[in-house]
């Protein structure tokens, strides 16, 4: 396997944290802070999410859907979620906890790169930024600030999170420990994909985990991701103990 496609394993790390971005890492979901406030509102956002839960619209639909509804330009919608949008408090902490013991973290997401990088560099600084993989769709902008999503695949999401996963459950011998923090709809197709999962309370994803049995542990935040994670990396606890629904 080369690194070209598991580019996380360039210092041969033992754990890789993968993570959901919106909702994850952020306090509040960059995309549906857009649409509630720029777009079509939290009500048609909301009943679009629950027909991607139902299986009635494909995300790839609905979050097009939701994003053609804003037509701010985009360099106005960056400032707005500079300006309005915070991590998650115990994130940086992580970070560079993570950092200093050769984990990886990996941000995976169906947002857009663009506006990631920007609140990672506003919240963390260039060089952070700059270090964090980002793997998400990207953005087109015109000349007059109209935009529209890059789809990073043809797949019904979007972006398929479960495809940068997958090289890594090849490597054999070298295979590292996955961990995925997510909370939404976006995150199904990597659920199956990790060794532990860490689902948001209250959100979506868990309501997917219970409906098709996949194992999981909750998360409030990054202090508890944290907490459980360096337990399992110094020997303190194991992932069979993390899962809350075994």
């Amino acid at each position: 396997m080369t690194i070209s496609n598991t580019p996380a394993m360039a210092r041969n790390p033992k754990y890789i944290v993968f993570t959901d971005w919106d909702g994850t890492v952020t306090l509040t979901d960059t995309n549906d802070h857009l649409t509630d406030n720029l777009g079509l509102g939290p009500e048609r956002r909301r009943w679009l999410n629950l027909q991607i839960l139902d299986g009635n619209w494909t995300f790839r639909d609905a979050f097009k859907s939701m994003l053609d509804s804003v037509d701010t330009p985009f360099d106005e919608c960056v400032e707005m979620i500079k300006r309005d949008v915070k991590l998650d408090p115990g994130f940086e902490k992580f970070y560079y906890w993570a950092k200093a013991n050769n984990i990886p973290v990996v941000v995976v997401s169906s947002g857009m790169k663009p506006i990631i990088y920007a609140l990672l560099e506003h919240s963390l600084g260039k060089e952070a930024a700059e270090d964090i993989d980002i793997i998400a769709n990207d953005t087109l902008v015109r000349e007059d600030g109209s935009w529209d999503i890059i789809w990073r695949d043809d797949t019904d999401f979007g972006h398929d999170k479960s495809i940068c996963l997958k090289p890594y459950n090849q490597l054999g011998d070298n295979r590292p420990v996955l961990f995925y923090c997510g909370d939404g709809v976006s995150d199904v197709s990597a659920a199956k994909e990790t060794d532990l999962l860490f689902a948001k309370e209250g959100r979506d994803l868990i309501t997917y985990c219970e409906r098709e049995d996949v194992k999981y542990t909750t998360f409030g935040g990054f202090r508890d991701i944290h907490k459980v994670v360096q337990g399992i990396v110094e020997g303190h606890g194991t992932i069979d103990q993390a899962v809350e629904n075994s």
